[in-house]
């Protein structure tokens, strides 16, 4: 196992002027599942491939175990990768494409053979072998990807979207036994994905990235329940955290927030923001939704849309002039136009600066 400290790390592609990745300093401590979570182009798979040796980096530095391996070759960092594309071989059969690395590294026969049983056993390919990879499903070949990975002993593993050519289906089976082979290697791991879901369920802990740079950092449930600004807030989850704009203000001894013609309770750390606008966030699960001939409390709102989801109904309503989504109950019975009541519970809300788009925390 190993860990991975990187420092300021730069890079520029030729001929864009913006750079891939802009002064990234992070730390991966030894056996991590680590995942790098962000939309297309923001610069995670450079930093990957920088750590690969895939890449170099304009400035910084990269230390593996604390070895600074920022310029050092890639066939001696010890890294393994796993491409979006399968890269297997198709005129091998997949005992002979899982050993290969090992192949090339002129390991005895019969380490090579117990190895790549070891890997096959791991990824239930034992009986697909002798098989070449046109016979294979889709999954079964990335799993083969997979063992050819894990099976060199490497000191980091690193994924580059690995399940993005798997329909939805494969994709949920697979990543859940990919978490488990992880947790069994113990391999020190950097998985880089643009699907939120597959980051918060999969991370030890996430790294959101932006423009080249790491917007929020933590365990996946912080992240999620915590977004550090409006960007993060609004790019995991789905559907995306509400953000309604609302005013602070004071009356009375009283903290107020309005929307329009409503005004309903701010928590008490907003005092010192009164006069002044913020963004309110909330997640569709987080309120509550009510119709409105049997709640005469709550704060009214119009139906727009509904969406049945199997396990729940999520609904478009038409709140102070803002569209906002509201995940409601399977039993929950709406139409369009149908009028509901809707709670906000105060430790479930978020409140961001408009200008700067970072959380207001609590006082």
């Amino acid at each position: 196992m190993a860990d991975i400290s990187i420092r300021t790390i730069t890079k520029t592609h030729p001929g864009t002027s913006k750079p891939a990745t802009d002064g990234i300093s992070l730390d991966v401590v030894d056996g991590e599942l680590l995942v790098l979570v962000g939309p297309s182009g923001c610069g995670k798979t450079t930093l990957l491939r920088m750590i690969a040796g895939l890449e170099t980096p304009d400035s910084g530095t990269i230390s593996i175990n604390g070895k600074d391996v920022t310029y050092l070759p890639a066939r001696r960092r010890n890294v393994s990768m796993v491409f979006q594309s399968y890269a297997v071989f198709p005129h091998m059969k997949v005992r002979q494409n899982i050993g290969f690395g090992l192949m090339l590294a002129k390991r005895p026969k019969a380490e090579i053979a117990e190895r790549v049983q070891r890997a096959a056993d791991l990824l239930n390919l034992r009986d697909y072998l002798d098989r070449y990879p046109s016979q294979l499903s889709g999954g079964q070949r990335q799993r083969v990807a997979v063992a050819r990975a894990i099976v060199v002993d490497a000191d980091v593993l690193l994924m580059d979207e690995p399940l993005s050519n798997l329909d939805a289906l494969l994709r949920l089976q697979f990543r859940t036994e990919f978490k488990k082979i992880v947790q069994q290697i113990g391999t020190t791991t950097i998985y880089v994905t643009h699907d939120q879901a597959e980051a918060l369920s999969l991370g030890d802990r996430v790294a959101v990235v932006r423009e080249g740079r790491i917007t929020q950092l933590g365990n996946p449930i912080d992240v999620y329940d915590h977004p550090a600004d409006s960007f993060v807030g609004g790019f995991l989850g789905s559907p995306p955290m509400n953000f309604i704009p609302v005013d602070v203000t004071s009356s009375s001894g009283q903290v107020l927030l309005s929307a329009g013609e409503m005004r309903w309770q701010a928590p008490p750390h907003l005092a010192s923001f009164a006069g002044r606008p913020v963004l309110m966030g909330v997640r569709a699960e987080n309120i509550g939704v009510t119709a409105d001939a049997f709640d005469s409390g709550g704060l009214p709102a119009k139906v727009d849309v509904v969406e049945p989801t199997g396990s729940a109904v999520l609904l478009t309503v038409r709140f102070a002039d803002h569209d906002v989504k509201v995940q409601a109950p399977a039993t929950f019975r709406a139409e369009p136009g149908t009028k509901v009541r809707l709670n906000l519970s105060e430790p479930q809300l978020r409140f961001y600066d408009p200008e700067t788009a970072l959380l207001l925390e609590d006082a």
